[in-house]
């Protein structure tokens, strides 16, 4: 607790080791797991060994590959040292946390920013997901070994920090059997990237029996997105630079994928089932939901009916959730327009776009929001969200 306010940390990742999927991956797939290696477009012998940051001269580490492709797409030497660049900007005090691979630094961390309870998500493994190449079932072992560890790295404190099980939808015939499976482990909610996978959407009638199953456990449905995924992407098709491709796939990427449930009818057919839509702040959602409901909606009803029933605002008001950014400008404005009950606080902690004082921002919004608004931002929505019990 905080200032007066129990903070739930909605939105937290691991930084993986990446000898888990060695360890966790069947024998027969270990040849598959991910390794470092130099590489990069326009990469010199020079930039594998050091490049002038702003403290001197950097090292410039290798990137992570599987089979010969890198896990980042389009990430030239150039965009790695601006990467590297940034984190190192940022890295001061995460440096004095210790190995980010540990959940102890995880607590000590929480300890410091006066976080009750972090909700976990992967970093590489939400970029192994996002390789277009790879075979459905290796997808699917890349996901399971994940959540294998995963487990074991919350068991450090099981009631502090709750893990997020990755779901690959490389394969949806698999899907259901790691949920179940997922769920057996102690898992209450799971998360997907919301890009197209072999041609299909979220949307997909493919994935109607995990969505149902979704429902009928009561499992929260987290959609986050990730830079540099060779899968379909906004921006990928016309954009090279980490500046652009980063800015346009997480709120768009976001953006489509909100309409592929809608469109699709996954939430007309499934009106339990919860979903989140992470990192990528909520200033695009109040004109996105008026768009669908005014310029599309009140045109065009008769051409998604009879799985479009009502405006699409009033699905996202009914079961869905956005992580907010403290920092957005209208926030005061775009809250009370979506519903107090609808906004999450996550740090993004340790990614590099987390930030030290979010904490304190966050808890700045006392005078900005109205009434409850900044409790249940805080907690209660995200502990409505993921189903933790008072």
């Amino acid at each position: 607790m905080r200032d007066g306010y129990r903070l739930l940390d909605a939105d937290r990742h691991v930084i993986e080791p990446l000898d888990l999927w060695k360890s966790h991956l069947d024998p027969e797939l270990r040849a598959h797991a991910p390794y470092l290696a130099y590489t990069g477009e326009g990469e010199s012998l020079a930039d594998r060994v050091a490049y002038p940051g702003p403290e001197g001269l950097l090292s410039l580490p290798p990137q992570p590959m599987v089979d010969g492709q890198p896990l980042h797409h389009r990430m030239s030497a150039r965009t790695w040292r601006a990467v590297a660049s940034a984190a190192r900007r940022r890295s001061g005090r995460l440096a004095r946390l210790g190995p980010l691979d540990l959940p102890r630094t995880q607590i000590e961390d929480m300890d410091r920013e006066g976080i009750d309870v972090a909700f976990l998500y992967p970093t590489l493994a939400l970029m192994l997901l996002g390789m277009a190449h790879l075979e459905p079932a290796l997808a699917g072992a890349f996901a399971r070994a994940y959540n294998s560890w995963l487990r074991g790295f919350c068991d450090h404190d099981p009631r502090r920090l709750r893990g997020v099980a990755l779901m690959s939808p490389h394969d949806p015939a698999q899907m259901v059997p790691e949920l179940a499976r997922a769920v057996a482990l102690g898992f209450r909610a799971v998360v997907l990237r919301p890009n197209p996978v072999a041609g299909r959407t979220l949307g997909d009638p493919a994935y109607e029996a995990f969505w149902a199953e979704c429902e009928r456990r009561s499992i929260a449905v987290a959609l986050h997105e990730g830079a540099h995924a060779s899968l379909p992407a906004a921006g990928a098709d016309r954009f090279r630079s980490r500046f652009a491709l980063h800015a346009c796939s997480h709120p768009m990427e976001q953006m489509m994928a909100l309409l592929a449930l809608i469109e699709g009818g996954v939430l007309e057919r499934h009106p339990r089932l919860r979903v989140a839509f992470l990192e990528a702040g909520c200033g695009w959602l109040p004109y996105w939901l008026w768009r669908l409901d005014e310029i599309e909606y009140r045109g065009l009803a008769d051409e998604v009916a009879p799985h479009v029933r009502r405006e699409p605002s009033a699905y996202f008001r009914r079961q869905c959730f956005i992580e907010i950014e403290p920092d957005e400008p209208l926030l005061a404005q775009a809250i009370p327009w979506l519903g107090e009950d609808n906004a999450i606080f996550g740090t993004d902690f340790p990614h590099i776009d987390h930030d030290a004082g979010l904490v304190e921002r966050a808890l700045a919004l006392r005078g900005r929001l109205p009434g409850d608004a900044l409790r249940k931002i805080l907690w209660d929505n995200a502990a409505r969200f993921y189903g933790i019990e008072e």
